[in-house]
C-alpha cells in the first residue's frame, strides 16, 4: 500500500508539474501575443495603389518603404528600437498619428557586424628564370671573346653562335652575366656540365687578340713558314696567345692575314689609271673559248631541226597564201594611218576594221565553213541579218566603181536603197548601209587616175 500511495503521490506531483508548465508557456505565448499586436498597431501597414500610373509617395510612406527595403538586404533578425524624433517638422498626416499614438516610433535597424576578410599574404614564388635562346656553349663564347677582344662589336662579327644575335642581345646577355647573380648562377652551372671535348672545342674557336695579330704579321709574305716556326712562336711567348692555339690555327690565320694584305711587309696596291686598266673587252680576249664549249647534245639538235623544219613549212605555206588575198582587215585605232598605199584601189572602211580592195572584183557577205567570201563583214558587227552573198563590188575600165546586191536585205548607198538585183555607182566618201552596219567606201584616186590615163593609152592604139 505505501508503494502504490507512493507512485501515486509521484504521477500527481509529474502531473502538477507539467500542468505549471504548460500554463507558463501559455502564459508567455499570451504575453508575447499581445505585444506583437501592440507593436503591429504602432506601425500602420503600407498602402500601394492599383494604378499603373506611379504617383508621389507622401513622407510616411518614403519611411516605411525604406525600412521594407533595408529589413530585406539584412541577413538574421534585425534589432528593433525605438526612438523618439526630435527636432524634425511633421506633416499634418503625422501630427494626427503622433495625437493618438503619443510618440512616433522609427525603425532603427543594427546589422551584425560582417567579418573582416583576412588577406592571406602572397608567398614569394621561386622563379627559376629560363636561359632563353642562349644556350652554354653560347655564353662560353661570348666570355672567351670579350676577354680576347674586349669588344664586343667585334664579337658580334667574329663568333658564329647557335643562332643569330643582334649586338643589343649581345650586350644585354654579357651584362646580365656580369650583375644579375640568378642568370650568372645558371649559366655558370650549365657551362660546368658541359663536356670537356665540347669546352677544348668552343676554346679552340676564341678570337685572336690584337698581340697575337701583331706577333703573326711579322712573318714575311714572301716567306713559306712551316709549323715548326708557329711552334716556336708558341713557346717563345705562352702568355700571348690563347692556351688552345695549335700550330696549325697560327698558320691558318696568318694565310687570311696575308690573303687581305695585313702582314707588316706588305701594302695594299693602288688601282692601275690610264691604259692599263682592263676594261670587259679586253677581258673577253682573255678567255678561251675553247674552255667554254660544251659537248654536243645530238638528241636536242635533232628535237631543234624537227621544230625548224616545221616552222619553214609553215611560213612556206604563208607566203603561198598572200597573192590570193583580196581584202587585209586591219584594225582601227585612234592614230591616223594612211588609208591607202600602192597596190590599192579602194577602201571600205567601218567602225573596227578597214577593208582593203586589191582587186578589180571583190565580194561582200558572212562567211562560213561551206563558203567563203573576199570581204567578211561579221569581222565588224553582228552580221546574222546578212546574207552570205550579200553583194559584188567591180571596177571598170574608165575607172568607175559599182556594187551589185545579191542578196536578200537591200543596201543603202547614201541613203538610197539597192535592191536585189540591182546596181549602183559607188563615189569617193559614199556610205555604204547593210543591215544597221555603215561603211564609207574610200577611193584611191591617184591609182585611178593613173588605171584611167592607160586604159586611155590602149584605146588610142
Amino acid at each position: 500500500m505505501q508503494s502504490g500511495d507512493s507512485t501515486g503521490a509521484s504521477v500527481g506531483v509529474s502531473g502538477v508539474q507539467s500542468r505549471s508548465e504548460d500554463e507558463e508557456s501559455l502564459g508567455v505565448k499570451d504575453v508575447k501575443r499581445p505585444s506583437a499586436q501592440s507593436f503591429g498597431s504602432g506601425v500602420p501597414k503600407r498602402r500601394s495603389s492599383s494604378r499603373s500610373i506611379k504617383r508621389k509617395k507622401f513622407d510616411d510612406e518614403l519611411v516605411e518603404s525604406s525600412l521594407v527595403k533595408s529589413s530585406s538586404r539584412v541577413k538574421g533578425p534585425p534589432l528593433i528600437e525605438p526612438v523618439r524624433c526630435l527636432g524634425s517638422e511633421l506633416s499634418s498626416s503625422e501630427k494626427k498619428k503622433v495625437t493618438k499614438s503619443g510618440t512616433p516610433l522609427t525603425m532603427v535597424l543594427n546589422p551584425p557586424p560582417m567579418a573582416k576578410r583576412v588577406k592571406k599574404s602572397k608567398q614569394p614564388l621561386h622563379i627559376t628564370k629560363d636561359l632563353g635562346r642562349w644556350k652554354p656553349t653560347d655564353d662560353l663564347l661570348l666570355i672567351n671573346a670579350v676577354l680576347q677582344t674586349t669588344d664586343l662589336t667585334s664579337v658580334h662579327l667574329g663568333v658564329k653562335f647557335s643562332c643569330r644575335f643582334t649586338l643589343l642581345e649581345i650586350k644585354e646577355r654579357w651584362y646580365a652575366l656580369l650583375y644579375d647573380p640568378v642568370i650568372s648562377k645558371l649559366a655558370w652551372q650549365a657551362m660546368r656540365q658541359l663536356h670537356p671535348e665540347a669546352i677544348a672545342a668552343i676554346q679552340s674557336k676564341a678570337l685572336f687578340s690584337q698581340a697575337e695579330q701583331a706577333l703573326l704579321a711579322k712573318i714575311g709574305s714572301t716567306s713559306q713558314p712551316k709549323l715548326e716556326v708557329f711552334q716556336e712562336l708558341l713557346n717563345k711567348h705562352p702568355a700571348v696567345f690563347h692556351p688552345y692555339r695549335t700550330p696549325k690555327s697560327l698558320l691558318v690565320h696568318w694565310q687570311l692575314l696575308k690573303q687581305y694584305y695585313l702582314l707588316d711587309d706588305q701594302s695594299v696596291q693602288p688601282l692601275p689609271k690610264g691604259d692599263q686598266v682592263l676594261n670587259f673587252s679586253d677581258a673577253e680576249q682573255m678567255v678561251d673559248d675553247v674552255k667554254l664549249k660544251e659537248s654536243r647534245d645530238e638528241v636536242l639538235e635533232h628535237e631543234l631541226m624537227i621544230s625548224d623544219r616545221h616552222q619553214k613549212k609553215e611560213i612556206r605555206q604563208l607566203e603561198q597564201e598572200l597573192p590570193r588575198w583580196q581584202v587585209l582587215v586591219d584594225s582601227i585605232t585612234g592614230m591616223s594611218m594612211p588609208d591607202f598605199d600602192n597596190q590599192t584601189l579602194a577602201a571600205l572602211r567601218g567602225r573596227m576594221v578597214r577593208y582593203l580592195m586589191r582587186s578589180r572584183e571583190i565580194t561582200l557577205g558572212r562567211a562560213t565553213k561551206d563558203k567563203q567570201v573576199d570581204v567578211d563583214l561579221s569581222l565588224e558587227g553582228p552580221a546574222w541579218k546578212i546574207s552570205r552573198k550579200q553583194g559584188i563590188i567591180k571596177l571598170k575600165n574608165n575607172g568607175d566603181f559599182f556594187i551589185a546586191n545579191e542578196g536578200r536585205r537591200p543596201i543603202y548607198i547614201d541613203g538610197r536603197p539597192v535592191l536585189s538585183g540591182n546596181k549602183w555607182k559607188l563615189n569617193n566618201n559614199s556610205v555604204v548601209e547593210i543591215a544597221s552596219l555603215r561603211f564609207v567606201f574610200l577611193i584611191n584616186l591617184e591609182l585611178i587616175s593613173l588605171i584611167k590615163a592607160e586604159a586611155a593609152k590602149m584605146t588610142q592604139q
